[in-house]
């Protein structure tokens, strides 16, 4: 037997594209499961608007497409027809996602185009992987001050995402480092940094309920990440490997506890 089968539709989608949501998805309540599968692949379209243009120009019409897709669906308007939009247009038009969660998404990527240099790493985390932590966490049913704690965590895990993509980032000649600084130091301190976060995002999550702790897993994750930029030896040209068991048993160990 095939130890992985093809999944249908958008469950497909987010496990090729983003292995490590689609994971962290699975200890998400059935009901909601799509739903969070649909905000994946919103999120895949908008990170690889960037990867798919040969300049920003191209890159900030391919986001203005995706932020038309969703002010047509809050609009009740027809959606488009699209593998991913669909979906996404008849989740917005049902309440499952919230449209102006999405908008920020995107304009969290517009930040990108502008020039990283422009706007701190950390700010554009907090819209695009923090707002879509937060916005997984309402679709299971949560609200403030949980929001504010997926938030952060969110944002750690982008930090820690982007720090251990900075060889590949640098093969597409981007740079997301602060400017004028020494790499790896600047990369350290951005690891401390997503380490408080996290941290305090942790402590706002410490009586999350056990429903919704998908959207908190990925900060099982951030963690791990992060700590490996700070040990010994540690230089930013390094590529790292795939995910391995260890990352995979310490996020299906806090799915089963229920704790992050």
């Amino acid at each position: 037997m095939d130890p992985n089968p093809d999944l249908p539709g958008l469950a497909g989608f987010a496990r090729q594209h983003d292995p490590d949501r689609f994971l962290c998805a699975l200890f998400a309540p059935a009901a909601e499961r799509e739903t969070i599968f649909t905000l994946i692949a919103f999120n895949h379209e908008l990170a690889r608007a960037r990867e798919a243009a040969r300049e920003p120009m191209m890159a900030m019409i391919r986001l203005q497409w995706w932020r038309e897709v969703v002010e047509e669906a809050a609009a009740g308007a027809p959606p488009r027809r699209h593998e991913v939009a669909s979906p996404l247009s008849a989740a917005i038009r049902e309440g499952r996602l919230d449209p102006e969660a999405l908008l920020e998404m995107v304009e969290g990527r517009e930040m990108e185009e502008v020039g990283e240099e422009a706007v701190p790493l950390a700010e554009r985390m907090r819209a695009t992987a923090g707002g879509m932590a937060a916005e997984m966490g309402r679709v299971l049913g949560v609200t403030e001050p949980f929001l504010t704690g997926l938030r952060q965590v969110g944002t750690a895990y982008g930090i820690g995402g982007t720090l251990r993509s900075l060889a590949a980032l640098a093969a597409q000649k981007r740079d997301p480092l602060p400017p004028h600084a020494e790499p790896a130091e600047a990369a350290r301190a951005l690891a401390r940094d997503g380490l408080n976060l996290l941290e305090a995002g942790r402590r706002a999550l410490a009586s999350l309920p056990a429903r919704a702790v998908a959207a908190a897993l990925p900060g099982v994750l951030a963690g791990r990440d992060l700590r490996s930029v700070l040990s010994p030896g540690w230089q930013p040209g390094e590529a790292p490997g795939p995910r391995g068991l260890g990352d995979r048993l310490a996020v299906t160990w806090a799915g089963w506890r229920g704790r992050v």
